[in-house]
């Protein structure tokens, strides 16, 4: 059993926490109850059983009695896994997400794996962190074990079914489907550029920081700038959660090498450092304000630009800025863009657990609801977006991707299980092809290849960057998104030798 699993059980065990309950008197957990609908049958196991391999074969259980036929194999491998360590970042993690919407929708994702008999639903964390303190009390090492943790629970009897890893796995394949089938449809994939020269030599970093009126400290910034032949022209770059500006880095030296201005902020309340924070228990996951705060990251450095006071940029225009941004930076970017935080949808659907198109990116959307009304906000010098793997399904409203005034493109990978294609990319960008706007597919991409990270020229999707921000620029007055707008992005060369790319809006259409 891998250390995966092991972590996926850990949180089941906290989402039942806050699962639907019988009516009766708390009491200490003294029975698992293993469901397996395929074959219709359930094997019952006893704590106290689970203590070790012979009081599982001592036991009198339906899992001992298969545990003895098996000669000791089930225990070895049920065993392997219940008396592991509970993960001390799992532990510090429950302590500080207590009351967090973040842990409240990760309860309501895992919760579909199994549930506490005669325990009340308890959505707050408190109940999960009261027994870790317990099982830590009573564990001998003071680091207790899942079985440990079980017995801490207060309630009945843990019941999993098995049967529901086909369902929700069976979910995650559909939420791919659509994207598959489209990039079969569609031309054949853009072809690579000729292998590009290292570019670095082309553009330089440094760090800037930056007063900036909404936040307590200044704000950190990459700056990669060129070293000959500027343009003047600006292009922001917004990180994801739990991410860092230097993983991007590699996007901004494609982009300064052509001549543009690249300031990457850091976003101090959702990036890399502050989960260090976290899972030490210093602070709890991202506040829903952090909606807001990343959009006024971005307008607050635009505002520098164009007042002269970025340190040591001069003579670039921020009146035509282009945003681009990856996950929860890609809704950033889709925020400057001009597209306005709704919460009816987050209201309407986030409860609701069995929903087809629920997937990981909900967690993260609905952990935002407290947050829209303060990212409400508009910023006119945004004239393009590129947003790659943006969770958008639930915050925004379907029409305003037709009505904003910045030209779009998303971009998804076709084994994205984080913020899968169908749902949040395909579904929305139906409404906006027709507007110019457009979808580009990434064969094989999932949710971190699309990342640069430490590639030279821009990885993946250096390339495809470059091509859109020069079109854009390149634009003039057929920019601006209207019904049967022509695309900006041509037929290349865009791609990529390893995970090929696609422009499906055609097919959207």
């Amino acid at each position: 059993m891998s250390f995966q699993w092991f972590q996926r059980l850990s949180l089941a065990l906290l989402a039942a926490a806050s699962l639907p309950f019988t009516a009766a008197p708390s009491r200490a957990i003294e029975e698992v109850l293993i469901e397996l609908p395929l074959l219709q049958t359930s094997f019952s196991v006893r704590i106290s059983e689970l203590k070790s391999p012979h009081a599982l074969m001592a036991g009198r259980s339906d899992l001992a009695e298969l545990d003895r036929a098996s000669n000791g194999a089930v225990s070895q491998a049920l065993l392997q896994l219940l008396q592991r360590p509970i993960p001390i970042s799992l532990t510090r993690l429950a302590d500080g997400s207590v009351g967090s919407p973040l842990l409240e929708q990760a309860l309501l994702v895992v919760s579909s794996l199994g549930t506490i008999e005669a325990r009340r639903p308890d959505l707050t964390g408190n109940t999960f962190r009261m027994a870790l303190e317990q099982a830590m009390a009573n564990s001998n090492s003071g680091v207790p074990t899942l079985v440990e943790l079980i017995e801490a629970l207060p309630g009945q009897r843990v019941r999993f079914n098995l049967g529901q890893v086909r369902t929700i796995l069976g979910r995650m394949l559909a939420q791919r489907a659509q994207a598959n089938s489209f990039f079969a449809q569609a031309d054949p994939p853009v072809l690579p550029m000729a292998p590009a020269k290292e570019t670095s030599q082309s553009a330089r970093q440094r760090q800037v920081r930056l007063q900036v009126n909404h936040r307590p400290e200044p704000l950190d910034v990459l700056l990669v700038e060129p070293t000959q032949r500027r343009n003047g022209r600006l292009v922001l770059i917004s990180h994801g959660l739990w991410d860092s500006p230097r993983n991007f880095a590699s996007w901004g030296t494609v982009l300064a090498s052509r001549g543009y201005t690249v300031a990457l902020p850091r976003h101090p309340g959702s990036d890399n450092k502050e989960q260090v924070r976290m899972l030490t228990g210093a602070v709890p996951p991202p506040k829903p304000v952090e909606l807001g705060l990343r959009f006024r990251d971005l307008s607050a450095l635009t505002d520098a630009v164009a007042a002269g006071q970025l340190s040591g940029v001069s003579g670039v225009n921020a009146d035509a800025v282009v945003v681009i941004g990856h996950s929860w930076g890609a809704t950033t970017a889709l925020q400057q863009a001009g597209l306005v935080p709704q919460a009816a949808k987050l209201k309407s659907r986030c409860p609701q657990l069995d929903d087809p198109q629920r997937n990981l990116s909900w967690t993260l959307q609905c952990s935002w609801l407290d947050g829209v009304d303060q990212a409400a906000l508009q910023d006119q010098r945004v004239v393009a977006a590129v947003a790659v793997s943006p969770p958008m399904s639930l915050l925004f409203a379907m029409p305003e991707l037709r009505a904003t005034s910045a030209r779009l493109l998303v971009v998804s990978g076709t084994h994205d299980w984080v913020v899968p294609p169908d749902p949040e990319a395909i579904t929305p960008m139906r409404q906006a092809v027709p507007f110019g706007h457009q979808l580009v597919l990434a064969k094989g991409g999932d949710h971190f290849n699309l990342r640069p990270g430490e590639q030279v020229n821009g990885g993946v999707l250096g390339p495809l960057l470059l091509a859109w921000v020069d079109a854009v620029y390149q634009a003039g007055s057929t920019l601006v998104p209207r019904p049967g707008a022509e695309p900006l992005l041509g037929a290349g060369p865009w791609g990529n030798d390893s995970i090929p790319l696609k422009d499906i809006s055609p097919t959207l259409r």
